[in-house]
């Protein structure tokens, strides 16, 4: 049986691609000489094994898995790790393998994030709403963490059969399938019926810590999420860490969205150009 070979296609100066919108676009191999990506926007793609060469890079924002990433001859993620713990004490602890190590950092996260839902009620009504360059809402986040408490602590380490709350918004890849698990996609929760579950789902990991023994945490979690591949087994504080790491990563992009609010509130004092 004879294969196809694709022909390469090449893209030159005489091809205006400006603005051009790439949606589950395989660009595996692809290569760019003097390529204009000023202002480019790269959301949920991969760039593992990018290879870069003589690029200006000044003024770039890049949120994401840094892992191996060379920059100039160094390596950039134990610099990043180690400058966002210092930033965020308590966040080191996050993946902890040690019982009282882990929820340490899971209260400091709480405590962080306490604070930062009190800096959103200072300001105007419909704050928590709104989205900053088309990322979740402070509300929206809340309803993520909620999933993700739902999918590794209810659904796993419980093994709860009602498990996920239909508020709950998971992550972008599973959206076609939540459905099944009672999530509601279409669901527009009231900001007090969004602080209301997400109070519940910390208060049970919070007992789900104080319940636990040494020996259950270092043990197999009942179940994973229904995503994970089937036979695989994680000890229970693999699975909760990763609820851990979910609040620390989700209070960055929130506090930064929040700080963005901010500014834009003091620039604009009326409202009038927000939308």
């Amino acid at each position: 049986m004879r294969r196809t070979v694709r022909p390469m296609v090449r893209f030159t100066s005489d091809d205006d691609l400006r603005g051009a919108e790439l949606v589950e676009t395989d660009l595996t191999g692809a290569r760019f000489r003097f390529a204009r990506l000023n202002g480019a926007s790269f959301s949920q793609s991969y760039l593992s094994g990018a290879v870069m060469r003589g690029v200006d890079l000044s003024g770039a924002d890049i949120d994401g898995m840094v892992d191996d990433l060379v920059l100039n001859g160094v390596e950039v993620a134990p610099l990043v790790e180690a400058e966002l713990n210092r930033r965020y004490p308590g966040r080191e602890h996050a993946r902890s393998p040690r019982l009282d190590e882990q929820r340490a950092s899971y209260d400091a996260a709480q405590r962080t994030w306490d604070a930062l839902v009190a800096r959103a009620a200072a300001l105007p009504a419909g704050t928590v709403d709104a989205s900053v360059d088309g990322e979740w809402s402070l509300a929206q986040t809340l309803r993520h963490l909620v999933f993700a408490t739902d999918a590794w602590a209810r659904y796993g380490i419980r093994a709860a059969d009602d498990a996920f709350h239909p508020a709950g918004i998971p992550f972008s890849e599973y959206d076609d399938e939540a459905g099944q698990l009672g999530v509601d996609l279409a669901a527009t929760p009231s900001w007090d019926d969004v602080l209301a579950v997400r109070a519940d789902r910390v208060a049970q990991v919070r007992a789900l810590y104080d319940a636990l023994s040494d020996e259950e945490f270092a043990g197999p979690a009942r179940r994973l999420p229904p995503w994970e591949r089937e036979g695989r087994t994680l000890p229970v504080w693999r699975c909760l860490g990763v609820v851990v790491g979910e609040e620390w990563a989700h209070y960055r992009f929130a506090e930064r969205d929040l700080a963005q609010l901010e500014r834009e509130r003091h620039e604009d004092p009326t409202g009038a150009g927000h939308t």
